[in-house]
């Protein structure tokens, strides 16, 4: 299936698919979950510092029998429990049980603390040591993005960001600045105008997407995914029924036209009512946290 792998500037290459473990909590359930999504065929597996189950999805990676080099890792720095960067990134690799990861974020610019530069320099290090193969970022905008490669000897080979039609007039900016500055965009959250809203659907994105949904003969997520595709990004997506991931990974087949991308960006780009309407209630409400919720996760 044509999820080919992405060049990195590190010279490595990344899956452009993901399985992500940010929502699976810990114990057995992400291991099996895991386990699956190995058995229908990634080979990416996205967790950190924070989600606390790295030591779970280490465990599954173990137990699949595939060689270290057959599964691409992807952890970040959190800043959990207060731990600095040196101390965390071996607290991870002793959790996923390897030797490195593949790719090692910085969670957030609010983690760079006393500054981005400093930060970095500590990053750069893990990448020569050998414990992070490449290393990168998280939820970095352009501010932040050229305030590190003002002072860095070593691009981000990655930046992880929220990314689907309801908020890419508003990631626009940071999309294009990474790709001119040859940083590999990571989408996570690509399908939350599938699943989250279907408690209160009716977007201006439904029409585009359901009509080429039927179209292609394939399912919604399954376009949201080749659009994602086609802004360069790496998905970043997970679900706990097998056959929505045999879907996922199916959908690396699909090509969107550039006339039925453009048509998704623009239904996208507007905040739908609903949505002003759950605003509106959480302004009023500061209790309703399911609005707050729902207006967070689609980056209002």
């Amino acid at each position: 299936m044509p999820w080919e792998p992405i060049k990195l500037n590190s010279g490595y290459s990344m899956p452009s698919i993901t399985f992500g473990t940010w929502k699976l909590g810990n114990g057995d359930d992400p291991i099996s979950q895991v386990d699956q999504a190995i058995s229908v065929g990634f080979n990416h597996f996205d967790t950190a510092q924070s989600y606390r189950n790295e030591t779970e999805a280490g465990v599954a990676i173990r137990e699949s029998g595939l060689a270290r080099s057959e599964i691409f890792i992807t952890t970040k720095y959190s800043g959990t429990d207060g731990l600095d960067i040196k101390t965390s990134i071996q607290n991870s690799l002793k959790n996923l049980g390897v030797t490195y990861v593949d790719l090692y974020l910085i969670h957030h610019p609010r983690l760079a603390v006393p500054d981005i530069p400093t930060v970095w320099k500590e990053m750069e290090a893990l990448q020569a040591k050998g414990l992070a193969k490449s290393i990168g970022v998280s939820n970095f905008g352009v501010h932040e993005i050229a305030l590190l490669l003002a002072s860095s000897n070593i691009k981000p080979a990655a930046n992880q960001i929220l990314l689907h039609p309801y908020v890419y007039a508003r990631q626009s900016p940071i999309v294009e600045y990474c790709q001119k500055a040859g940083i590999v965009i990571e989408a996570y959250s690509p399908l939350m105008h599938v699943f989250p809203l279907t408690t209160l659907p009716g977007g201006p994105v439904d029409d585009p997407v359901n009509d080429l949904a039927a179209k292609y003969g394939v399912t919604p997520d399954q376009i949201l995914l080749a659009w994602t595709k086609s802004k360069g990004a790496v998905v970043v997506t997970t679900s706990s029924k097998k056959s929505r991931l045999e879907g996922y990974l199916s959908a690396g087949d699909l090509e969107l036209s550039p006339e039925e991308v453009t048509a998704i960006d623009l239904a996208g780009a507007a905040m739908p009512r609903h949505l002003k309407i759950a605003r509106r209630v959480a302004v009023t409400c500061l209790a309703s946290t399911v609005a707050w919720g729902i207006l967070r996760m689609l980056g209002y």
